[in-house]
């Protein structure tokens, strides 16, 4: 069987989400006769999420030895089990033999320092927990007893590797619409009707907002072709390599079965036409004007492996858009959505629509608004939105 890395987060949830199993286990040991780095033992937090053939976990790798420079932890997966993909390591199995080895960023531990991430696999007939973690080749201990299933907490996978940074001082974006005077869009934001302009309206609001005092309001209405959008005034064109966007938006009304877009940016690559932010089927998702292209596919796999919009409270959105591949991300919050991220390599249910165009975006402005495609009234807010080239947290 070929061993390949695996670094990319693919974590599904599909709508049986209700029925799947969270299992926290903890694994200690301590060695009495050391034989490596990790001589006095290590320390394995091993936390699953599952569902009917999938799961994911979050792995804590605590060193209790002398301090490390380079880490890898080693397990088994004894009952048919497939690690699929990773973040925050290089993992590779063999047979039933997983190996996971740190990322350049953190593979030093010291005495009691600690490394987390994460793991996508399948499962058939069960998914027990491995029992023989080791680290550098020093064995971990025994593992606990795995509790019932129970419906999983709303789990949180780290962010980007490097970490973003806080603020966005520096980035060529960087507005919570403070600067606005009156209730009409003014300045770096203007009004604007992309294709077709209908009844939605654009206004700065001084009675919601995330932070300060003002947010953009955008009333938009159902009908097609029903444009109503507040472009940022800045060049985005040499932003990059890779294009990081991040915002705070705040929505009324789930997303509906039809198409919707949100966030809709000029892109020079398709001539102008847009790179679009938006919904489908009631879950997140990227369009592409040129050819209507989605990600993720719009099956019923695809979607399950999005994310609704959560409605009535401030959500943080980011985007990390590459513009020397077609390659993109997407977080909620600090989570990453496997059904929002194309890394170049077709996924079934995923982005081989997507891939199918190869020229990396391009994207040249930011717009904020609501476009309706058939039906679908919403009544959203933006606030605290940033575009730049380095990573921006929420």
């Amino acid at each position: 069987m070929r061993t390949s890395p695996l670094r990319l987060l693919r974590r599904p949830l599909t709508a049986a989400l209700a029925a799947a199993g969270a299992v926290a286990l903890l694994v200690s040991g301590f060695i009495a006769t050391p034989t490596s780095a990790a001589e006095a033992g290590c320390r394995v937090d091993y936390t699953v999420n599952q569902w009917a053939g999938g799961y994911t976990a979050q792995v804590k790798v605590t060193n209790l030895g002398a301090a490390v420079n380079g880490w890898r932890l080693t397990w088994t997966h004894a009952d048919g089990q497939r690690v699929t993909s990773a973040w925050n390591a290089t993992v590779t199995q063999t047979g039933a033999s997983v190996v996971a080895v740190n990322a350049d960023w953190n593979g030093s531990l010291a005495t009691g320092g600690a490394a987390e991430f994460g793991v996508q696999g399948t499962w058939s007939s069960a998914n027990p927990a491995p029992t023989d973690f080791a680290l550098n080749g020093v064995g971990c201990g025994k593992t606990g007893t795995t509790p019932p299933p129970s419906t999983p907490p709303p789990t949180t996978p780290p962010p980007t590797t490097p970490p973003p940074s806080a603020g966005c001082g520096s980035a060529v974006v960087c507005s919570g619409f403070e600067d606005q005077t009156g209730t009409t869009p003014s300045g770096a934001w203007q009004f604007t009707a992309p294709d077709c302009q209908g009844t939605g309206t654009a206004t700065v609001d001084t009675s919601v907002a995330h932070s300060g005092s003002r947010s953009l309001r955008i009333d938009g209405r159902a009908g097609y072709c029903n444009h109503a959008f507040v472009a940022s005034t800045a060049n985005l064109s040499s932003v990059g390599p890779v294009m990081y966007v991040r915002m705070w938006v705040r929505h009324t009304t789930a997303l509906p079965a039809a198409h919707v877009t949100f966030v809709s940016m000029p892109d020079s690559s398709q001539g102008g036409r847009a790179l679009r932010v938006g919904g489908q089927n009631g879950a997140l998702q990227w369009n592409r004007e040129t050819d209507d292209a989605t990600l993720p596919a719009q099956s019923p796999a695809g979607v399950a492996q999005s994310r609704p919009l959560p409605t009535g409270s401030w959500q943080c959105l980011r985007f990390a858009i590459d513009t020397t591949a077609p390659k993109l991300d997407t977080w909620l919050g600090d989570e990453q959505i496997p059904g929002l991220h194309a890394d170049g390599v077709p996924t079934q249910d995923i982005d081989q629509q997507w891939l199918a165009r190869t020229t990396p975006p391009r994207p040249t402005a930011l717009r904020l608004g609501w476009e309706s495609y058939g039906t679908g009234d919403d009544t959203l807010w933006f606030d605290d939105v940033a575009v730049g080239s380095a990573p921006i947290a929420c």
